[in-house]
């Protein structure tokens, strides 16, 4: 089948705002159960939160949420209600009281942490009882029709692109340093309907599709991008993506 609808701009240059836009939003259902299992539901914080995902859900359950990257172009397109705030710090050095946070996060951030560090700082801020959650959404499925190519672009057109930290994620953090006692996580995933367009913003916000880009690989994106716009069929045609979301959980 030919796309008529086949992109023709390049799907491939894109920033934060793309980040934004098109990373998948995580189930309320993750945000819940993290605060059930919250000591308190005073303070929350997010780190590595990006452009806010987990940290404006994790609003709706307490009563004072912050979200910490180091990133200032992410902070800048972050946001949340009225209960929510962002701040510039990396996940080493948190400018936080001791003893101040029931809940500890960390989505799809942790395998950048300096582990120990970040560890020493969780341990510090952590009310009695806390929860300290690292959380991760493994490699996407597709229907059956296009997740043929799409394993192949993922694992093998940019598979030497990726960083050395993805195959933890690839891995659910199970090979992660976890110096604690877990709790086994809830099994959730995130499911969404998405067109074309939405499917590629996706793909370009991927750190080895940049880097693949700068290292001259244009062409291989860009056959992929035709190669997806006609196996979709109608470039607005909703098609179903699923990502497994993998934990790895403590009472501290």
């Amino acid at each position: 089948m030919t796309n008529v609808n086949a992109p023709t701009k390049n799907w491939f240059e894109q920033g934060a705002q793309a980040y934004a836009r098109f990373r998948p939003e995580y189930p309320k259902a993750l945000a819940a159960y993290l605060a059930a299992m919250a000591p308190s539901t005073a303070v929350a914080i997010d780190v590595g939160c990006g452009n806010g995902q987990l940290t404006k859900q994790l609003a709706e359950y307490f009563n004072s949420v912050t979200g910490f990257d180091p990133s200032e172009d992410q902070i800048l397109h972050a946001d949340g209600p009225a209960n929510v705030s962002y701040r510039c710090a990396s996940a080493e050095d948190l400018p936080l009281l001791s003893r101040s946070a029931d809940l500890i996060t960390a989505a799809q951030a942790a395998h950048w942490f300096d582990l120990p560090r970040f560890y020493a700082e969780v341990r510090r801020v952590a009310t009695p009882g806390a929860i300290l959650a690292l959380i991760s959404y493994g490699v996407l499925n597709l229907d059956a029709d296009i997740n043929e190519r799409f394993e192949q672009f993922y694992w093998h057109d940019i598979g030497a692109f990726w960083p050395e930290e993805r195959k933890l994620v690839d891995s659910g953090y199970a090979t992660l340093d976890f110096p604690f006692a877990e709790i086994t996580g809830h099994s959730i995933q995130i499911k969404l309907q998405w067109s074309l367009e939405e499917f590629l913003g996706y793909i370009s916000t991927w750190s080895a599709v940049r880097r693949a880009k700068e290292s001259g690989q244009e062409a291989v994106l860009q056959r992929f991008a035709a190669d997806l716009a006609t196996l979709w069929g109608e470039a607005q045609a909703r098609r179903t993506i699923t990502w497994p979301i993998n934990m790895r959980v403590a009472r501290l």
